[in-house]
């Protein structure tokens, strides 16, 4: 562990402030994330943060070794989550069933290793003098402009005007796929049983593409992604050998953005340039910024810059698209970000209700899952027969293991990026323009202020999320229509 080490810079750093002196107004954001490094700092911690990071790893090694025997061939969890979207009904049943029941075998080994990472945890915050790990995370992660309580706030935000319109969402999903009721097979399949789109066969065209949404959103936006493209900074098809996934480096040297990526033709591969180079866009604002840590954001609004992308940029997709295409991805992204803000909410507040009971039983945290998750997502899918499943559910995410209380910003980010989508709707120069100005500053200002200096709100109450899902219920009734 380096932390000890990281802990002795932090105090030189802090003792020549106090003999020195520094601008207060230029470095006060980082001096108070150092301050608070240094008052949670304790030498008993390392050995117990690294025992939680080797049960974490064994989380990783268990969750990476699952395969699952299915028609007769061995699968790997990614390659089972394929069938979920075959139009063949019975052939999805047959692979939800056979996902979950090898799942289900490494239950009681998962729990047992949290109830483990558990003690750890409550026994770091103690240390801390922390009243529990709840306190501690928020601390941990500079939580200075928020609180648990407003955590509380989103939640009730979510069920009081995002879960009615999930409901929509699944009312019309049954309508299309005639059916009395969904079961948990049935909520990623096209629901009209089309295959999947296709915008492009290679990746030039995926460049070339994605490099028209651009320069229609905002020529300013379209040439530095050219700059990016021109110095070969994109890394996008996916080959064998190649690792998984999809982000954006940032080169320190040459304070440039890189992009990695997979793209195999689907309309995840353009919504996901959309995503990184709103992060590239990010990078290259705040680029010019002379403090290190001040050349990227706070990831609730480092979200907003790649989030917004998708947004506006799927205002274009008729680049990739016929007009029918593009309605279809467009209705798939807004309920996406519909579910995502519940499910959010659901994970964070489950982890509430974990540190707020450091000695539950695991009895009592299956029913507190099954609780949390009823509060927000209600009966709307059918799960009877299948009850020992639904109460593990939550062992698949994995921040719940690895970075415990590292979710609620997407749902913070999220509703900053409507917010910019929404501005743009009405006066999209404006809306650009402040856009680029709130990433300029990087980290270098409180999130509260990140946000105002791009025109939005930091606010997760009733008052910003209420004309954020009439936004998106609107959009949502008017593509209905015309599909």
């Amino acid at each position: 562990m380096i932390k000890p080490l990281e802990d002795q810079l932090n105090w030189k750093l802090l003792k020549a402030y106090e003999q020195y002196g520094l601008d207060e107004a230029k470095y006060g954001v980082y001096l108070r994330a150092i301050k608070m490094d240094v008052s949670l700092f304790v030498k008993e911690n390392v050995d117990l943060e690294t025992k939680v990071q080797l049960l974490s790893q064994e989380y990783q090694t268990i969750i990476g070794s699952i395969t699952v025997n299915f028609q007769g061939r061995e699968h790997t969890l990614p390659q089972m989550s394929k069938y979920l979207f075959d139009t063949n009904r019975n052939l999805r049943e047959s692979a939800w069933r056979a996902t979950s029941e090898r799942r289900l075998k490494e239950r009681e080994r998962l729990d047992n290793m949290f109830d483990q990472m558990l003690k750890l945890r409550h026994q770091i915050s103690q240390n801390a003098k922390c009243q529990d790990f709840i306190e501690y995370s928020f601390k941990a992660f500079h939580r200075f402009d928020y609180t648990p309580q407003d955590c509380g706030q989103y939640y009730y935000s979510i069920e009081k005007y995002v879960f009615p319109l999930w409901k929509k969402i699944i009312q019309h999903r049954l309508h299309l796929m005639k059916l009395d009721k969904l079961r948990p097979w049935d909520t990623s399949v096209d629901p009209l049983g089309r295959p999947a789109l296709q915008p492009f066969n290679d990746v030039s065209q995926l460049i070339h593409g994605c490099q028209d949404i651009f320069n229609q959103v905002d020529p300013e936006l379209g040439s530095g992604f050219a700059q990016i493209a021109k110095l070969g900074l994109l890394d996008l098809a996916s080959r064998r050998g190649k690792a998984p996934g999809g982000y954006l480096s940032q080169l320190g040297e040459t304070r440039k953005p890189f992009i990695f990526m997979n793209a195999v033709g689907l309309d995840d591969d353009v919504r996901t340039l959309l995503h990184e180079a709103g992060h590239a866009f990010h990078s290259l604002a705040c680029a010019r910024q002379l403090i290190f840590s001040y050349r990227h954001a706070p990831l609730e609004f480092s979200e907003v810059a790649s989030m917004s992308m998708e947004l506006l940029g799927g205002e274009h997709l008729s680049v990739f698209y016929s007009r029918e295409n593009e309605v279809r991805s467009q209705i798939e992204h807004l309920e996406g970000i519909v579910y995502i803000l519940i499910w959010v909410a659901t994970v964070d507040a489950f982890q509430h209700w974990i540190y707020q009971h450091p000695k539950q039983t695991q009895t009592e945290r299956t029913e507190a899952w099954r609780r949390i998750y009823k509060r927000f997502w209600g009966d709307l899918v059918d799960w009877s027969g299948l009850e020992e499943a639904y109460g593990a559910m939550w062992h698949r995410q994995l921040h719940i293991f690895e970075v415990p209380f590292y979710y609620i910003e997407y749902g913070i980010a999220q509703l900053g990026a409507l917010q910019i989508w929404l501005k743009a709707r009405s006066d999209s120069k404006k809306a650009l323009r402040d856009y680029r100005h709130g990433l300029s500053f990087g980290g270098s200002k409180p999130l509260p202020e990140l946000f105002r200096l791009a025109g939005i709100h930091f606010d997760f109450s009733e008052k910003a999320i209420a004309p954020l899902m009439k936004e998106i219920e609107q959009n949502l009734d008017e593509m209905y229509q015309e599909k």
